[in-house]
This record gives structure tokens, C-alpha cells and sequence, in this order.
């Protein structure tokens, strides 16, 4: 495995919790009321420093979408996923844009917030956009 170059962000940054790798800007949040697996996620315009899993189909909350876990480059762990297809009209905006989970995630301001996250079971992407 040969050196990772990572991408630094300047500003109100998103991080990995485990690793504290830039994600993503809080100035490409195009959504707050995602849920995911672990609670609270967010939708994403772009996201930096992942590398993408498998493209599969998921049934999620809001219908069928052909999605890719993402992963962190600086320590491999499961960030979130993104969205390769929405298969309903509706779902289409999602399309190239990235889900973080908050769990995952350490805030602008060092927040972490797995601390008193809820655990949900199954595949979720509801949302109010």
C-alpha cells in the first residue's frame, strides 16, 4: 500500500472520529435530516477522502436506490455511502451527493456525536428536502 494524500480543508470541516481525516465543509451540507443506521446523518454536495465499497441496490425509506458504502481513507472505516441512482423521480437530486453519518463523524467545533446516539435498525435515508 503506497502513501495516502489526503485532501485538507480549510474552514468549518467535518472529520473522521476515529482518525480526525477531512470528510467534508459544512458549506456542502445540502441536508441535516437524513437518518442512517445510527441515528442522524447528513447529505453532502462532496465529500473528500473516501474511497467507495461495492455499488448495490438498497431499499431504503424514501424507495430503491443503487448506492456505494464509502469509507475513510486514513483508517478504512464505514462513513457513510453514496448515491449512484434514485430510481424515483422524486430521489433524483441525491444523485452524486454523499450521506455522513453523524455517528462517524467529529464536527466543526470537535463535537462528537456518538455520544448518546440512537441506534436504528435497517437502511434509512428519510429526509424533509
Amino acid at each position: 500500500m503506497g502513501r495516502v494524500f489526503a485532501v485538507h480543508l480549510e474552514g468549518r470541516v467535518y472529520s473522521c472520529k476515529y482518525c480526525k481525516t477531512h470528510l467534508a465543509s459544512s458549506g456542502d451540507i445540502v441536508s441535516k435530516t437524513f437518518h442512517s443506521r445510527h441515528g442522524k446523518a447528513y447529505l453532502f454536495e462532496k465529500v473528500v477522502n473516501v474511497f467507495a465499497g461495492e455499488v448495490e441496490e438498497r431499499l431504503m425509506m424514501t424507495g430503491l436506490h443503487t448506492v456505494a458504502d464509502i469509507f475513510c481513507v486514513g483508517c478504512g472505516s464505514l462513513v457513510g455511502w453514496t448515491y449512484e441512482t434514485a430510481h424515483e423521480k422524486a430521489q433524483k437530486y441525491k444523485e452524486g451527493k454523499s450521506v455522513l453519518e453523524r455517528f462517524k463523524l467529529s464536527g466543526p467545533d470537535g463535537t462528537h456525536y456518538w455520544i448518546g446516539a440512537e441506534v436504528q435498525v435497517g437502511n434509512s435515508d428519510a429526509d424533509d428536502v
